[in-house]
């Protein structure tokens, strides 16, 4: 295949993520007038690699990093941004790579772009680990944002959460906020690295708007 068509086609496959909104945002009505898409949360959590890179000296290559979330979301270019209440976890990697290996196939390096894939989805490295990490954390930075924005109204949600209808109800209650809610979920995710919990720690307990 002619080598500038192959580049084209791979470019407006993906180009499709700049329009492809973050589903999870939509599941709880947020009513910002632009919802987050899924090249922003790349460009995101590539900066949020940068400034922990920078700020906590981890020996990792962070060029490999950078790489490894330049990508990590390729496999939504075809199946879309599926969450939880979508798929189940398993299901959701099968097609996944499925949807990788069709992305890829012809593109000259695409055994080396599916590789790194893999790397990510399995966490196993340094630099896997510490992406998945930043996946994580910018999520719950952008919902903290959102908060505080009071984009997300929890009246409006149509049944409570089902993983953990307690929180639901004390964010009802105005007990504890949604942001707080969900950052407290997604600690045990970065039991690994304090680092990462430092930062999630401040943000639950800052505001982080215009920091």
């Amino acid at each position: 295949m002619n080598k500038a068509r192959k580049v084209i086609e791979f470019y407006t496959l993906t180009n499709v993520l700049k329009n492809t909104i973050r589903k999870g945002w939509l599941n709880w009505h947020v009513k910002a007038e632009r919802i987050e898409t899924v090249a922003e949360h790349v460009y995101a959590t590539q900066m949020l690699a940068l400034a922990m890179y920078s700020e906590y000296k981890y020996d990792i290559d962070i060029k490999k990093v950078i790489y490894m979330l330049a990508i990590h979301e390729l496999e939504e270019t075809i199946i879309g941004d599926l969450t939880f209440k979508d798929i189940d976890k398993k299901e959701k990697e099968k097609i996944g790579h499925e949807a990788v290996e069709k992305i890829l196939n012809g593109l000259i390096l695409g055994e080396e772009i599916k590789q790194i894939i893999y790397e990510f989805d399995e966490r196993k490295t340094k630099e896997a680990l510490f992406a998945y990490h930043c996946d994580k954390l910018e999520c719950d930075l952008q919902c903290k944002l959102y908060d505080e924005a009071h984009y997300v109204d929890p009246k409006d949600q149509l049944e409570s959460d089902k993983h953990n209808p307690e929180a639901f109800r004390k964010i009802l209650n105005g007990e504890i906020t949604w942001s707080y809610s969900w950052m407290n979920h997604d600690r045990p995710l970065f039991k690994e690295d304090k680092n990462f919990e430092e930062v999630l720690d401040y943000a639950i307990e800052n505001e982080i708007t215009n920091n």
